[in-house]
């Protein structure tokens, strides 16, 4: 997970080491929907006020369908579409959805390998556009080669290119990563700063990698929007908005103080994994009884 698009908790925010996990579909940025006239919707009872709304859905639904590769895009753009038409979630319903959330979970994890901030920093600044499992593959060599900043630096563009070529724009990236690890040496004695706005200076770093770095390594309260919890807070009306900083505002407006720590990682790892953008698993949801969406997957 990393900016510019997924995400890792660990109770008592050490660094420490996953197992590489098991390979699943990345996600997409949220989308704006198709120009052009509205088709007729599927045949459900929405609530008054949401019909054009869950209109233009349905038809955003459809041209996914036969466009693969904006499939979950499309999916996103149709829950920002129409989420900000629900009822707004009651402080009673919060609380129980992130109860549920954290009996089915104590202690969320990601799936990006790590063993210090600098590592973490990396690995989630390559994870744009790319799956966790495949920058652990990518990280494996190249933590071994360079697990420092200055290690990084003497390796070279050229020498990390060479270990992350699997991944998307990875020239880009290695260009990225041997200059956020110089800055890190001339500009904070070769440490990651526990601070968003210093974290947000470097190159290829933006307010979703800081709030993961800040969250994980640093053990801050931070929520870090990657496009399963847009599609989330979006879909289920918890904190609807239509970039991912309004969600991001939204939702520390609403979640009670001692669910943020592990928010963004119940929220991400529940849109991973059941609360899918094409086949959402709502027979196997937590909260399907509290959630807006009303075209539930029926069992």
């Amino acid at each position: 997970m990393a900016d510019e698009d997924k995400d890792s908790v660990r109770r008592n925010a050490r660094p420490r080491v996953r197992p590489a996990a098991e390979a699943r579909p990345p996600g997409a940025s949220p989308a704006r929907a198709p120009k052009g006239p509205i088709r007729s919707a599927k045949a459900t009872k929405p609530k008054a006020g949401t019909s054009r709304a869950l209109a233009a859905a349905a038809v955003l639904e459809e041209q996914a369908a036969t466009r693969p590769a904006r499939r979950r895009a499309v999916a996103n753009a149709a829950a920002a579409a129409i989420g900000g038409a629900f009822r707004p979630w009651s402080a009673e319903e919060i609380t129980t959805a992130f109860s549920r959330f954290e009996a089915a979970n104590p202690h969320p994890e990601g799936e990006l390998d790590y063993t210090d901030p600098f590592t973490l920093l990396v690995a989630v600044v390559l994870s744009a556009q790319a799956t966790d499992v495949g920058v652990n593959k990518a990280t494996r060599g190249l933590f071994k080669a360079a697990p420092t900043p200055q290690a990084m630096v003497a390796l070279g563009e050229e020498g990390v290119a060479q270990h992350i070529r699997t991944l998307g724009l990875y020239r880009g990236k290695a260009k990225n990563v041997v200059e956020l690890s110089r800055r890190l040496i001339a500009e904070h004695g070769g440490q990651v700063p526990a601070d968003r706005a210093a974290l947000e200076t470097l190159p290829g770093v933006g307010r979703k990698t800081a709030n993961v770095v800040l969250n994980i390594a640093f053990g801050l309260p931070t929520i870090a929007v990657d496009t399963h919890l847009f599609r989330i807070a979006n879909r289920t009306g918890l904190a609807p908005g239509k970039t991912p900083l309004e969600v991001e505002l939204g939702l520390e407006r609403t979640i009670p103080e001692r669910f943020l720590l592990h928010a963004h990682h119940w929220l991400i790892l529940h849109g991973r994994y059941v609360c899918k953008a094409l086949k959402p698993d709502c027979p196997r949801c937590l909260i399907a009884d509290l959630c807006r969406w009303p075209e539930k997957t029926p069992a």
